[in-house]
């Protein structure tokens, strides 16, 4: 008996210890995660999305990928970066403190992968204060990419910004997939799965970038952004990201015809979008380096990549007077809302508006052990930042958490992206809800509420007019009625706004004023 007891101990300590072996053996097939956002990219700025700008790293994960062609974001930096972390809307998560959100990294990182962030914070406090093991990058919302700014910090240490670093001038861009490498080379040491945000703040304001890659975008953009959101939008067409009929939004009012422009302002135009173009080309060949060093390491096939944008094109004119190179650190350029109704076609308006040009991402998903859809494919199903933490909770076999560091945080909003990366058709989400100042907007199925700076609610249906040509507010009065009521009553009671925020919308369409100094060949928003 004694030795049949024995028998019976060591056969459970072996199947305990296979169990346990078996555990970690799923633990190590969860994938790793690179979360990839650009600033200020407009919709149709890559390759993939319809651009004349060269990214082929970005095009080459589209092709071998999943596109999405009805992604959103909140229209607005910081707010994109709360509802991204946290899988909230912004306010109610408590805005830039996240006073009622957990984060990705705090999750993940409880599920034990090694968490790390490269980039653009523009939040409170540090990323290290909220879950991530490792960070470089600045806590501000722009930068001088040249010289950078005194919030630039490592692992919650102040971090000095060098004249050159890995035996390169210093620019913002390549230091950031500088250490992105590094960081991903400590969570592969690390035995663990890992996390990695990379947040780059190209191609936001200044426009600032090397002089080899400015001069390769020279002459590019001599025919204006007339010609180019018709280009633009003809490819999106051949690609497929648009079904046929679709049509391309008109000209905004307040930016005049290219042919209207003199010579002298046609050249510092075309000037700017080089500039910009070299931005983004730079951003790709970065990511392409993050790409190569995961399959260098031979882990990219369990790697789940996502890329997308904070917001649409950026129509503030902030241009310092400072018309010097664009390779030298004392330059200051910007673009106005000329270029980014191009970067957004083929939608209307830009960041902060809550119509499709300010929220309309790009989005795509590359996950080769993962994603079970056709090599190139595009999903027309909506999606939204706020579906992060859900795809990553789904795919990391976490838990959301409900209290953490004393934060008590609220119910996620989010829902998982990973039916439509198995090729299946997701629940969709009931409704969306968009806010950011006094832009706000509401989508049920189809069926889009849409207002400008509290201008009168615009109504359309996004499954015959998805760039919101034909307002329908006048034939369905009682849905305007009722889709009002249902945003009122998420922005008082879940996103928590203030009366002021909440002030009804006034009965006529805002009109947006843009002012043109054709003196200095600036514009600047009224």
């Amino acid at each position: 008996m004694r030795i049949k007891g024995m028998f019976v101990t060591m056969l459970l300590v072996l199947l305990i210890g296979m169990a346990a072996n078996q555990g970690h053996l799923l633990a190590d097939e969860r994938p790793n995660i690179v979360l990839i956002m650009a600033d200020d990219l407009g919709f149709s700025d890559i390759g993939c999305y319809g651009s004349e700008i060269k990214t082929p790293a970005l095009d080459d994960l589209a092709n071998h990928g999943l596109r999405f062609s009805q992604f959103y974001n909140t229209a607005k930096c910081h707010s994109s970066r709360v509802s991204l972390l946290t899988g909230l809307y912004c306010d109610q998560a408590g805005g830039a403190s996240l006073k009622r959100g957990v984060t990705i990294a705090e999750v993940l990182k409880d599920a034990g992968y090694f968490t790390s962030m490269v980039g653009k914070w523009h939040l409170n406090n540090q990323p290290t204060d909220f879950g991530f093991e490792r960070y470089w990058g600045h806590l501000s919302g722009a930068t001088n990419f040249f010289t950078g700014d005194d919030t630039f910090r490592l692992n919650g240490e102040r971090w000095a910004v060098p004249p050159e670093f890995n035996g390169k001038p210093f620019y913002t861009t390549n230091v950031i997939a500088d250490f992105a490498l590094d960081f991903m080379d400590e969570g592969i040491d690390s035995g663990k799965p890992f996390l990695l945000y990379a947040a780059f703040n190209a191609p936001h304001y200044p426009l600032q970038a090397p002089e080899a890659d400015v001069k390769q975008q020279l002459g590019n953009y001599e025919d204006g952004w007339d010609h180019l959101r018709k280009t633009r939008f003809a490819r999106q067409l051949e690609q497929g990201l648009f079904p046929a009929g679709t049509m391309l939004s008109q000209r905004s009012d307040h930016v005049p015809a290219w042919k209207s422009l003199n010579a002298q302002e046609q050249q510092w135009e075309s000037d700017r979008m080089e500039v910009y173009a070299a931005m983004v080309s730079v951003l790709d060949r970065n990511i392409g380096r993050i790409i190569e060093h995961l399959k260098a390491k031979g882990v990219l096939d369990n790697t789940l990549i996502l890329f997308c944008s904070d917001n649409g094109g950026c129509p503030f004119e902030r241009t310092r007077g400072r018309y010097l190179k664009p390779w030298d650190p004392k330059s200051y350029w910007c673009y106005d809302a000329s270029w980014a109704n191009a970067c957004n076609t083929p939608f209307r308006l830009y960041k902060q508006n809550q119509h499709e040009g300010g929220i309309s991402s790009p989005l795509i998903a590359h996950w080769p052990k993962g994603i079970k859809t056709t090599p190139g494919e595009i999903t027309a199903q909506p999606g939204h930042l706020i579906d992060f933490m859900a795809t990553f909770i789904d795919v990391a076999n976490a838990t959301y958490l409900n209290n953490v560091e004393g934060r008590q945080v609220d119910p996620l909003q989010g829902k998982s992206l990973v039916p439509i990366f198995n090729g299946t058709k997701r629940t969709p989400h009931e409704k969306l809800y968009f806010h950011f100042g006094f832009d706000r907007a509401w989508r049920e199925g189809d069926w889009k509420l849409v207002s400008a700076k509290r201008g009168r609610w615009e109504l359309y249906n996004l499954a015959t007019d998805r760039t919101e040509m034909h307002d329908l507010a006048n034939k369905f009065p009682q849905r305007v009625a009722a889709m009002e009521k249902r945003w009122l009553e998420t922005a008082r009671n879940v996103e928590r706004l203030s009366d002021k925020q909440l002030a009804p919308v006034r009965p006529v369409i805002t009109k947006l004023n843009f002012r043109k100094d054709t003196t200095t060949g600036n514009a600047a928003a009224n």
